[in-house]
């Protein structure tokens, strides 16, 4: 599902919403971040103006926020198909001569990572840095138990109200969890259906990390993100739950800034 703008301007706005407001001056390295399950681009919106010499341009998927009236991706495929249309269009018009860096959290994780290989395939310019946290490696086996798209609402709600991250407010609002849930199930979905496929391991350096307390991710799964890159590899271990690395952003921000000081 590709988003037919006339111009390539009307296309970027729709992925990257908030691309016009990101403070950073010009040349500034773009950091394309991607959201959680149900998420959205306002989830990294604090960003913003926060990590020097970075210009951080939180992704938008179907399904939400400006886009709450397209219907939302159900597979991986398609959704890194378009997605990597909009990124490296992005990237071409950018000052940053062709560099770029991807930050993706729980689902985010593993489209960030399929988009790689994406670009890879395409012959396109590679991130200088991959960010991941809330998700195990792609190629490790893991057991979420019971697929959201067969829950009921009860369950879909329970099961956020355990991972945490989303209001409380919203999960008690029946109009609320209207417009949110199809958004929440379908990216699941995309999760649920996904399958890895054996590639050469990335020549990016990845930064992995992983929650002491998450329900749903496995510290020692998240170790295995080293197994997808041939460049360098760290980890840095938050204390609390699927949600930590937003609930201490300063941490992460600074482990982010960081990794990228080569580049701004």
């Amino acid at each position: 599902m590709t988003v037919h703008d006339e111009t390539t301007g009307g296309l970027l706005d729709t992925w990257l919403p908030f691309r016009a407001l990101t403070g950073a001056e010009p040349g500034a390295l773009p950091l394309y971040c991607l959201p959680h399950a149900g998420g959205s681009a306002s989830a990294f919106r604090q960003w913003q103006r926060e990590l020097p010499g970075v210009a951080v341009q939180p992704v938008q998927l179907p399904g939400r926020e400006s886009r709450h009236k397209e219907p939302p991706y159900q597979r991986m495929e398609p959704l890194v198909t378009d997605l990597a249309d909009a990124v490296l269009a992005d990237v071409d018009l950018s000052a940053a001569g062709h560099r770029y860096a991807l930050y993706g959290h729980s689902l985010g994780a593993i489209v960030a990572f399929e988009l790689v290989r994406e670009i890879r395939r395409r012959g396109g310019p590679l991130p200088v840095h991959l960010f991941v946290s809330g998700s195990d490696a792609p190629h490790v086996t893991y057991e979420d138990g019971r697929p959201v798209r067969e829950m009921t609402r009860a369950e879909v709600v329970a099961l956020l109200r355990k991972l945490g991250g989303t209001p409380e407010w919203l999960l008690a609002d029946p109009g609320a969890l209207e417009m949110i849930l199809p958004a929440v199930q379908a990216d699941f979905t995309v999760k649920e259906t996904y399958r890895y496929t054996e590639e050469p391991p990335l020549a990016v350096p990845i930064t992995a990390m992983p929650s002491g307390s998450d329900p749903r991710v496995a510290p020692a799964k998240v170790a295995a993100w080293r197994d997808q890159t041939v460049s360098a590899f760290e980890l840095h271990a938050f204390d609390g739950g699927h949600f930590a690395v937003f609930e201490q952003a300063p941490r992460t921000r600074a482990i982010v800034a960081e990794a990228l000081r080569p580049w701004t």
